[in-house]
């Protein structure tokens, strides 16, 4: 039984007035009044960061009826964070998303997305608000596209000696294409995800990066060419 301090105690009593309830938010093609963990669902992605900010995480979480039933954790930047992110993906599946944002995701950064998610799923901001149903379970890993690879985009660049492409969203890059002025117009790239899947399929490495392999922009008009790793 709760406990009273004197003033309240003393106190009379008013009556509170009409109760409306939480104000609906949309949930998967609905409009839900949320009372409970239970009547959260959506699927959405948020962005997290460590202290020092040496590394980030994307964390994608589909969620019904207030239980995680899918998680993609994606992160970049520090080494020791790709085995968190293991055990992130072990812990946060099968959780209500009240245990999942009070458990330690092993990761601040991991734990920071976790808790921008649990604000965007409980307002009513997701990628399915209004979405019938919302999106069934293994949406989010097709958000890695063929060859279930995250995408990312690793450039680097110094005043002395230029910008130089490292791995775009379509691979990793091999050459850039340079013109007569030495302004980038094209680069070179091959496809990990598919160059794997073809040697495992029994195709030879050579073979299957001959066949995984691609150009962007103007590749074939290049004055020179530069393999950014090494030139």
């Amino acid at each position: 039984m709760s406990k009273f301090t004197h003033e309240v105690e003393q106190m009379t009593c008013v009556a509170k007035g009409p109760n409306h309830g939480p104000a609906p938010i949309p949930e998967e093609g609905k409009w839900v009044q949320a009372k409970e963990v239970k009547d959260i669902s959506g699927l959405t992605h948020g962005i997290g960061w460590c202290a020092p900010q040496q590394g980030a995480c994307k964390l994608t979480l589909n969620v019904k009826d207030g239980i995680i039933e899918e998680a993609l954790v994606e992160t970049i930047g520090c080494s020791g964070m790709t085995h968190s992110a293991a055990m992130a993906a072990e812990i946060l599946t099968g959780k209500t998303l009240l245990e999942a944002v009070n458990t330690d995701l092993v990761c601040d950064a991991i734990n920071t997305a976790m808790r921008e998610l649990f604000l965007q799923i409980i307002y009513g901001r997701t990628q399915t608000a209004f979405s019938e149903g919302g999106l069934p379970i293994g949406a989010g890993l097709e958000d890695l596209g063929k060859g279930l690879r995250s995408q990312v985009g690793t450039m680097y660049s110094s005043s002395a000696k230029g910008p130089r492409y490292l791995e775009m969203a379509e691979g990793y890059v091999t050459k850039i294409a340079l013109d007569d002025e030495k302004h980038i117009i094209g680069y070179e790239f091959i496809s990990f995800g598919r160059m794997m899947d073809m040697i495992k399929a029994g195709t030879s490495p050579e073979e299957a990066m001959k066949k995984a392999t691609g150009t962007y922009g103007r590749f074939q008009d290049a004055a020179s060419y530069v393999d950014p790793r090494k030139e």
